[in-house]
């Protein structure tokens, strides 16, 4: 009960770090559309508290977001979103607790992963989303919206995210660490 209770509060905080974040960036939509601010919190949140949380987090933000601030519009872009993001929350809890060694090199792997489906994702979101709406989504518009565009944001997380969860384990809040099986056995 106290680790679920714990898990609900820092999911709440990431949502509160979701939803103020983009105002560090919000006032030159191009620097915001390319830094990612949304995606930080996210991330960190299926990391610590695990996939299940960091994919609702990931939903949640930024339809939230958009009904909150009107920013990013509801459709497509907040609709489309909200699939991506709860992706990358899944994908990189999933992967990284899931990990033989939860240590520097399963952050990178589970981050690059969760960045690779979260893209593929929001590229089919897009596809949906434009198809009902009459407009065709292209293959220049996906290579633009979830790479080029993208690169300072992707370089951004690259770095941050495992200054971040570096930090949080010398702090002693999540710690680095092999499975209990494998201690168990030796390994």
């Amino acid at each position: 009960m106290k680790k679920a209770t714990w898990n609900l509060t820092l999911s709440a905080m990431f949502i509160a770090i979701g939803m103020v974040l983009p105002f560090l960036t919000g006032q030159v939509p191009q620097i915001g559309n390319m830094l990612l601010p949304m995606h930080l919190p996210v991330f960190l949140c299926g990391l610590v508290c695990g996939a299940p949380y960091g994919m609702v987090v990931g939903f949640v933000l930024p339809i939230l977001r958009s009904f909150t601030f009107g920013m990013p519009m509801m459709y497509p872009a907040a609709i489309a979103m909200a699939f991506e993001l709860a992706a990358y929350g899944l994908i990189a809890g999933y992967l990284y607790n899931r990990s033989r060694w939860q240590c520097i090199i399963a952050l990178y792997r589970s981050i690059i992963a969760a960045m690779i489906g979260g893209r593929l994702v929001w590229g089919v979101a897009e596809i949906v989303l434009l198809g009902i709406g009459g407009n065709g989504f292209t293959w220049q518009m996906f290579l633009s919206g979830a790479l080029l565009q993208a690169v300072p944001g992707i370089i951004l997380q690259l770095i941050f995210i495992p200054v971040i969860m570096v930090s949080l384990h010398k702090t002693g809040l999540v710690k680095f660490h092999k499975h209990v099986k494998e201690e168990a056995a030796g390994f």
